[in-house]
């Protein structure tokens, strides 16, 4: 019976897995507690000052995505500019609004200039201030730096806004790994093996993306630079599996299952695909795993004790101990960017839903709760969002909660089933 189990998570498994600021710092908010209250902001409609101080469909435009990524963080609320006139010169503070966004932009022959305030409505001074210069190619780059430097500015935490997803999508008839920025703007084909490419992982700067392919008849693993180059590479080509990468924070190593002996184990790997130490050894199938982001202790699901369940291991002694006792199948772990939490799936009611729960384990809280199986979590850099799939009858498309269980939302709106998602790190401003 124990074999047969083994066979049935195996064959799972295979489907798977600028202007300067002129006030001393200040923090506005305590992120820790901003699911309590949120903060109001106004963003006018930006004037286009070529053109003799004009309102138009462009600066407005400007303004939703201000609009739009600010919201996205969860504790920020948007005063509608329809409600004011989107003008740019009002009392804030009467509107109700703490902090205003005041922008301009220039077109020039090089480009796009933009001039970007924000204000602190109490005294109506500005607290932050940048100027940009690009082609317009770079126009929502511009907008997103200086939203993530706003939620720098009142919460001393870089935002998320410049962030992407990787995931597989099957929209080309084949499934193959897209990249996208978190509000679902721009979404970038990135592999065309025109066979099942599974488990994106990027590496902790963001440059590089490794996932595995079966374009050669083998679940192979790959490395693909995300710069213009987008040059590829094998990583590990071991017969059997070569599955779900985890690189270590350092980004020196990297943990994978490989099945070369038989058994599927993690094995620790240099980024050339060396192997460097067996982690585990024929003590059932050991996948998925996932670095604390100290670098010292490894999530992983182990079927070791006769169901797959989360396990941690601690990297110098590799004693194992295990965390999830509710319910016969919990997987996919992923360790929360401050170490507090780890998100998984696990199956309740025969649904798949998305738990957290304490590294030291103990009661693990559930986050989704609606029908539907809910699958392969990650976190958002600031440890607030998860990204995961849902996948409901024959559809399987990605989702963002919040931390708290709140504010479910689905995404990316495009053709296909969607799968896999991975949250890159951030950007640095």
């Amino acid at each position: 019976m124990r074999h047969k189990l083994s066979i049935i998570f195996l064959s799972a498994l295979l489907l798977v897995a600028g202007l300067p600021t002129h006030s001393p710092a200040r923090i506005y908010l305590d992120i820790s507690s901003a699911e309590l209250r949120k903060i109001t902001v106004a963003v006018p409609y930006f004037i286009n000052k070529t053109e003799n101080s004009k309102t138009e469909a462009r600066g407005k435009g400007m303004s939703k995505t201000i609009e739009k990524a600010l919201a996205f963080h969860g504790f920020i609320s948007i005063i509608n500019p329809e409600l004011y006139g989107g003008g740019s010169d009002n009392n804030w503070k009467n509107l109700g609004a703490e902090f205003a966004v005041i922008g301009q932009y220039f077109v020039e022959p090089e480009g796009l200039m933009m001039e970007l305030r924000l204000v602190d409505s109490s005294n109506g001074k500005m607290i932050l201030g940048r100027r940009y210069r690009g082609d317009d190619t770079k126009e929502n780059l511009m907008l997103l730096r200086f939203c993530d430097e706003i939620i720098l500015k009142i919460t001393g935490e870089q935002g998320v806004s410049l962030t992407q997803i990787a995931f597989v999508s099957d929209k080309s008839g084949h499934e193959e790994i897209y990249l996208a920025d978190v509000m679902g703007d721009e979404i970038k084909l990135i592999t065309r093996h025109r066979n099942l490419v599974v488990s994106p992982r990027f590496t902790p700067d963001g440059s590089h993306l490794l996932y595995t392919s079966y374009h050669q008849q083998n679940p192979n693993l790959y490395i693909t630079d995300l710069s213009q180059s987008k040059v590829t590479r094998p990583l590990s080509r071991r017969k059997g599996l070569n599955i779900a990468p985890a690189v270590a924070p350092d980004g020196e190593s990297m943990v994978i299952t490989l099945s070369k002996d038989g058994n599927p184990d993690l094995y620790l790997l240099d980024m050339q695909g060396v192997i460097k130490q067996r982690l585990t050894n024929n003590e059932g199938i050991n996948v998925s795993p996932s670095w604390s982001p100290d670098g010292k202790k490894l999530a992983f699901v182990s079927d070791r004790s006769g169901t797959p369940q989360i396990y941690i291991m601690n990297m110098k002694s590799l004693t194992v101990k295990r965390i999830t006792y509710l319910g016969t199948y919990n997987t996919t772990p992923a360790w929360s960017p401050k170490g507090d939490w780890i998100a998984y799936s696990g199956r309740y009611e025969n649904m798949y839903h998305i738990y957290i729960i304490h590294p030291e384990g103990g009661s693990p809280t559930k986050l989704t709760q609606f029908w539907g199986d809910h699958e392969s979590p990650s976190w958002s850099p600031d440890g607030r969002q998860i990204v995961f799939s849902r996948r409901r009858d024959n559809e399987q498309k990605i989702g963002i909660i919040f931390r708290n269980g709140s504010g479910f939302k689905i995404i990316f709106d495009q053709e296909g089933n969607e799968s896999f998602p991975q949250w890159s790190p951030r950007k640095k401003l």
